[in-house]
């Protein structure tokens, strides 16, 4: 029998209006979302309250034309209304697209017109940029304010709508059928190639984040999850709050990381779970740690001894946006090495894999990490229309190729080793040193370019530039301007190139390939650009 119609058949008669339902019958009185500014009075939204808004603003979307199987771009910093507007997406059978707000024209058009987005949800910070980059999109509905900050002058765009108005009767409110396979949400990764591929989630996606994610975690109704991370990256959208409906818990969400309140909004809300990427424990340490319920922080990637900094347990784990929630777990009891990322999850299969040979690795050799699940359910469904990078990523026997070099440790334990070469790990965003390079490249002047990471004290790495330069090329000191110059147009800023370094050849490997392992320590030696 087949064993994905199998999986399948699991989720029948399942979506996220039928999970959002059934949170509200089971814990009506219970927060599910508390909305913590900048400044400003907190707000919370009981699980009744949360279902009947995403029902009123499913109602406004149908009504503006929005129907079952369209795209909606929702390009906001966090806030309440992103968060309504993802699931009111969800309820009406449409997809969110969430997207980076640090992207520049250039990037939101391609994601626009990849996803052929057909209206918007943003901030009036961004209002004037989503309509340049998409003149074609029926309606861009713009929030009151910006996550709780009011709005500047200049910051709207005529022919606009406002968010509010987008809310409709409850009372009109029309279910559909449960489709667990529909797709429910797009985020862009970036990979090794050049432009960010589309990661498509399902409903079914969503409901195996509510099921597994608590049990990786150790959440119960009780848990309450701080937010700070942006609600456009797999952290935040299913790692932390798909956990937390998994158990019908509640999420505190930020705009943004505050080290100065961290603690504060900890002790106020009796916060017991938290994300953390390197920027954020950094931001922390030496401050006193307050009697506080925290329990455990959730570390994607090697756990550091963080223990005794945050006052709580730390869970390594690994995922990516395309294996949807932790695909591997350090578990909340087991008995796994220090260091580790622990082993499968249950419900993913894991292995290490030789990549040129195929051969899979279990003596400590590095090799490939190679997971497996149903498209759909475990992992993501596809790379929207890319025929090309599904190929690439998924063998004929359904393993998705992760690109994230590991090696098998002690009583089966995964220890990371390196991330693909071309990736960049930049304050927690991933960065494709091949779409910077062929940025770099339509500069004149540039006859070869490599971006590699740079150590960075917070930021873990910051991407610079090692030119070869073409006959004519101008100074080295104008070229460089210009490269960053032509990169801060068309790339988020994270993207940017903080110094480029001009060199007339580029140390090699075997079968010449370029040594970048090299230049980032060539990198490492010159002045801190930064």
């Amino acid at each position: 029998m087949d064993e994905d119609a199998v999986a399948r058949f699991q989720m029948t008669g399942q979506d996220v209006p039928w999970l959002l339902s059934r949170l509200a019958e089971r814990r009506p009185d219970h927060p599910v979302l508390v909305w913590e500014p900048r400044s400003g009075a907190t707000r919370s939204w009981t699980y009744a309250e949360f279902w009947t808004e995403v029902r009123r603003l499913a109602v406004g979307l149908r009504a503006r034309g929005i129907a079952k199987g369209d795209r909606v771009l929702i390009h906001s910093d966090n806030s309440p209304e992103m968060v309504m507007a993802w699931y009111a997406c969800a309820t009406v059978g449409a997809a969110g697209v969430t997207t980076n707000t640090r992207s520049v024209a250039a990037e939101l058009s391609y994601f626009i017109d990849h996803t052929k987005a057909v209206a918007a949800i943003t901030q009036p910070q961004y209002a004037a940029l989503v309509a340049e980059s998409g003149p074609s999109l029926s309606f861009i509905a713009v929030t009151a304010d910006n996550s709780g900050e009011a709005a500047t002058e200049g910051q709207s765009t005529p022919g606009q709508i406002a968010f509010d108005d987008l809310f409709g009767a409850v009372e009109d409110f029309v279910p559909r059928p449960a489709e667990p396979m529909l797709p429910v949400g797009v985020m862009f990764t970036s990979g090794t190639t050049s432009r960010p591929k589309a990661v498509v989630h399902t409903h079914a996606n969503t409901l195996w984040g509510t099921r597994i994610g608590p049990d990786n975690i150790g959440a119960d109704p009780d848990s309450v999850y701080l937010i700070f991370l942006p609600f456009f990256h797999v952290n935040a959208q299913s790692w932390s709050m798909w956990s937390i409906l998994g158990v019908g818990g509640t999420v505190v969400l930020q705009p943004k990381f505050s080290s100065s309140r961290f603690w504060e909004v900890v002790v106020a809300h009796g916060v017991t779970h938290i994300s953390l990427i390197p920027f954020v424990y950094l931001a922390v340490q030496g401050q006193p740690i307050p009697e506080n319920k925290l329990r455990a922080a959730v570390f994607g990637a090697i756990a550091p001894p963080l223990e005794q900094l945050l006052g709580c347990r730390v869970l390594a784990a690994y995922g990516m946006t395309e294996t949807v929630t932790h695909a591997t777990r350090s578990g909340l009891h087991g008995d796994v090495p220090p260091g580790s990322l622990g082993r499968a999850t249950p419900g993913y299969e894991t292995l290490i894999v030789d990549p040129e040979t195929g051969e899979i690795l279990e003596d400590g050799r590095v090799g490939e990490l190679w997971v497996r699940g149903t498209r759909g359910i475990q992992v993501f469904l596809e790379y929207l229309d890319n025929p090309e990078a599904n190929a690439k990523a998924f063998t004929e026997d359904g393993w998705f190729r992760t690109g994230d070099m590991v090696r098998m440790g002690d009583g089966g334990a995964i220890f990371y080793t390196e991330r693909d070469k071309d990736m960049l790990k930049v304050g927690g965003e991933n960065v494709s040193s091949k779409e910077v390079e062929d940025v770099c490249r339509t500069v004149p002047g540039v006859g070869d370019v490599q971006v590699v990471g740079r150590s960075h004290p917070m930021l873990d790495v910051v991407p610079v530039a090692f030119v070869i330069k073409a006959p004519g090329a101008p100074a080295d000191a104008e070229l460089e301007a210009a490269i960053i110059a032509k990169c801060t147009e068309n790339l988020s800023d994270f993207k940017v190139p903080r110094a480029a370094y001009f060199v007339d050849d580029y140390p090699r490997a075997t079968l010449e390939k370029v040594a970048k392992n090299k230049l980032r320590e060539l990198a490492d030696s010159f002045p801190e650009p930064f």
